[in-house]
């Protein structure tokens, strides 16, 4: 179909979310798009499982051993280089590859993307959009929701709710326009395990509608080409 939405999938875990978006095309509740690849960057990644029993090709491609950073380096300057060339690397990939996506969906993507990655994206018109377990403006970055958990337990936490969203991706760190957002209590009495599961419970099915809004947008877009 020359409206379909091709999707690139970037995952480095369990890949419980691509395992939701795979789902989620095959009961066509995200029309007209097809997941076209999985990229990982981690070797023991259970995601590259889900997607051999998809039928999805993917791809390893790791910062260390695809030979952009020496293992343990500390100088913070070749570290930048390394991510930098990585980033770049990357892009071409999407770009110049068989596989040139219209969406890139980071679902438990454990790595932040710089400018080398991002612009030549945005410049060719592929979104790219992040599921974060946090609301707009709250709990940026890493161990969001143990942050909001602890200002729970310090009375801190504004009418004790938290959040996910699903965003567009800039250069700063989950600070790009939010496409869905959900609310989520958190109760007296509930640990933190407790919570992050409560949260994980609600992820799957914020990131199936969001992706879905996304690639509406997209196909809309070019069906009126």
């Amino acid at each position: 179909m020359a409206d379909q939405c091709r999707i690139v999938v970037f995952a480095s875990g369990n890949g419980s979310n691509f395992q939701a978006l795979i789902d989620a095309i095959a009961k066509d509740q995200i029309p007209n798009s097809k997941i076209i690849r999985l990229i990982v960057n981690r070797g023991k990644a259970y995601a590259t499982q889900r997607a051999e029993n998809a039928g999805i090709p993917w791809e390893y491609f790791n910062l260390i051993s695809n030979g952009f950073a020496a293992k343990g380096e500390k100088d913070p300057q070749k570290i930048q280089e390394s991510r930098d060339k990585y980033d770049a690397a990357l892009a071409d990939k999407l770009l110049n590859g068989d596989y040139r996506p219209d969406l890139v969906v980071l679902a438990g993507w454990m790595y932040v993307f710089g400018k080398p990655f991002l612009d030549p994206l945005e410049e060719a018109g592929i979104k790219i959009i992040n599921l974060h377990p946090a609301l707009p403006g709250k709990y940026d970055g890493a161990g969001a929701i143990e942050r909001a958990y602890e200002d729970f337990k310090a009375g801190k936490l504004e009418n004790n709710k938290t959040g996910i969203m699903v965003h567009y991706v800039i250069a700063q760190v989950d600070r790009g326009e939010p496409i869905l957002t959900r609310e989520i209590e958190v109760c007296e009495g509930e640990d933190l395990h407790q919570l992050e599961e409560k949260i994980h419970s609600h992820e799957h099915q914020l990131l199936v509608e969001a992706t879905a809004k996304v690639v509406g947008e997209i196909t809309a877009q070019k069906r009126a080409r």
